[in-house]
């Protein structure tokens, strides 16, 4: 383990990428694979009790980092973090008037498609959120590779709802199915 430097360096740093949205997954998945194989608790099996619970710190350290970078949005999350902006998920329900318009619109869609029992009405709905998310996350990239923090904040809250929205199609069509 003493090519890994301190846990309470960035995921980033941990896994020798760039400090940026835009990851390349194989390089991510092979620092992640490199780590775990330095410091994965079978290889500590007979070591003393303190080093397997430094190689258990850093083996959960690593697959929570990888966990993170691996999710767009955990990302975004995470790199505002490390610049210092909060996201206020639980306390700024502020958003643009034209996202708050389409949320209301999801929701009537949902309602009505449910009040139906039309599962073909919340698949439709369903992949027109996923596209949404992703041209929403292309824009968030650029938010935050371009250092506009603020806006990319606001982006990962329209995201967030984004993800609840789609959550809650998915268990009204399993309901309905079931």
């Amino acid at each position: 383990m003493t090519s890994l430097s301190s846990l309470s360096d960035s995921h980033f740093v941990l896994f020798g990428l760039p400090e940026q949205f835009a990851i390349d997954a194989d390089s991510l998945d092979h620092a992640y694979r490199t780590v775990q194989a330095q410091v994965h608790p079978d290889r500590f099996a007979a070591a003393g009790d303190a080093q397997k619970r430094v190689a258990m710190q850093w083996a959960t350290r690593a697959n929570e980092a990888y966990q993170t970078l691996r999710d767009p949005l955990k990302r975004a999350k995470y790199l505002l973090h490390l610049r210092g902006v909060d996201v206020g998920a639980e306390d700024n329900t502020a958003m643009e008037p034209a996202f708050l318009m389409q949320q209301m619109e999801w929701r009537e869609a949902i309602e009505d498609a449910v009040h139906a029992k039309n599962v073909d009405a919340l698949d439709a709905l369903s992949g027109e959120l996923r596209d949404d998310e992703r041209a929403r996350l292309a824009k968030l990239a650029a938010l935050i590779d371009s250092g506009s923090n603020q806006p990319a904040a606001e982006a990962v809250r329209q995201l967030m709802f984004i993800e609840r929205v789609a959550a809650e199609i998915e268990t009204q069509i399993e309901r309905l199915e079931g």
